[in-house]
């Protein structure tokens, strides 16, 4: 039998552990950096199929050590985060968040269970691999300064350290069955940019005895706009959004300050460098065109995810393998952010998506009524079990 056959059977049979493990996951969703329950019921799987792991790892997170033949021959790591939103759940299902206010509005129960999954196949396995297999349940992808950056700094992989590492995502965008991958830099980087703009406010019918922070902000809003149009690549993406806007005025009242605060979006290192330099001198040279101060902060957040070509080209065969042609897609970089982009800065990687749509009408990642096709999970866990085991060959 192939080891491809192997899995879909295998996957088959544990089906319905996978679906208990995945609504109870679901059912008791904890806000990033209090996944204790989470922990709690990963390390019981684990202790169950014989994994040794560590946990308490940058607080909650548990790295599962899955030794095959020859251990020391290859390391490969696989990663799920576990935190959930603060987000009150709509959805009418016996297994609807129980804590209320926080839900799984981003799937990260699924990525969760389909590692557990996925590990269940690959215990089972451990005398016909050879090399290392770590299972990273990581904690707080939601929530600066990101879990993965706190679990590299609490090494996690201090004593077992992969050659690469791969991660996935819940995708509604396309339906269950399928998993696209996409080479370079498929997700930006997140810098967040807070500013006060300051002047002399007053009576707004007597402008000309006051300084306007006002106008001045929205000039800053808009003079920093010419950073994407002026002193960017055009052929690398980049998004500066300020969504914050506080202006605590009336109708007769130019306020003292303005507060703004937004975030830059970028695909390429050197790109964002120069433009969080510009972002201060524009604004300050706007600001001070109309009389008015300015202060910013600027809070580094996410780096860029790379995917290396060499290993999602490997990944995506693996996955047509396993899958058939028809069932692996391209998708195309988006400007959101992960900090797996912190593991790709350190180790080789692939990070894809996996479909979790079917035809019942479901909403979108970070609403109230977000939820998987639980069919997604044979797919989900199947695939990282047969990439793990295509890795170590």
């Amino acid at each position: 039998m192939s080891t491809s056959t192997f899995i879909h059977n295998r996957i088959n049979d544990l089906y319905p552990t996978i679906v208990q493990d995945y609504q109870y996951l679901h059912q008791h969703p904890e806000l990033s950096f209090e996944e204790y329950n989470t922990s709690a019921y990963i390390q019981k799987v684990l202790d169950s199929l014989s994994i040794p792991y560590r946990a308490g790892i940058a607080g909650t997170g548990v790295l599962g050590v899955l030794k095959g033949i020859n251990p020391s021959s290859k390391v490969i790591a696989l990663r799920a985060d576990m935190d959930a939103l603060p987000v009150l759940e709509e959805n009418e299902i016996s297994y609807c968040s129980v804590n209320t206010g926080v839900m799984h509005a981003c799937g990260h129960d699924s990525h969760v269970a389909a590692l557990l999954g996925a590990a269940r196949v690959l215990a089972e396995m451990r005398d016909s691999f050879e090399g290392t297999i770590l299972l990273v349940f990581q904690p707080g992808e939601e929530q600066d300064p990101g879990g993965a950056r706190l679990m590299l700094e609490d090494g996690v992989f201090d004593e077992y350290e992969p050659e690469l590492i791969l991660g996935q995502h819940s995708n509604m965008y396309d339906e269950s069955g399928i998993v696209s991958f996409c080479n370079g830099a498929v997700m930006a980087s997140a810098d967040e940019i807070h500013i006060k703009v300051k002047g002399k406010g007053g009576h707004g019918a007597m402008p000309h005895k006051h300084t306007d922070a006002v106008l001045a902000a929205a000039q800053v809003v808009v003079a920093m706009q010419q950073i994407l149009s002026r002193t960017k690549n055009p052929f690398t993406p980049m998004s500066l959004t300020f969504g914050r806007f506080i202006a605590d005025g009336a109708t007769n009242v130019i306020p003292h300050e303005v507060i703004l605060a937004g975030s830059l979006r970028c695909f390429d290192k050197d790109e964002r460098e120069k433009a969080k330099q510009l972002i201060p001198i524009i604004g300050r040279h706007t600001a001070e065109a109309y009389l008015c101060e300015f202060e910013i902060k600027q809070d580094d957040g996410y780096p860029e995810v790379i995917n290396d070509d060499q290993v999602t080209n490997a990944a995506r065969l693996f996955a047509q393998e396993y899958l058939g042609m028809d069932h692996v897609k391209a998708f195309e970089p988006r400007t959101t952010s992960e900090d797996f982009g912190f593991y790709t800065e350190k180790y080789k990687g692939c990070f894809f998506r996996f479909g979790v749509r079917n035809h019942t009408e479901r909403g979108a990642s970070h609403t109230s009524t977000f939820l998987i096709d639980e069919e997604s999970l044979k797919t989900a866990a199947g695939t990282m079990a047969y990439l793990a085991i295509r890795f170590l060959q």
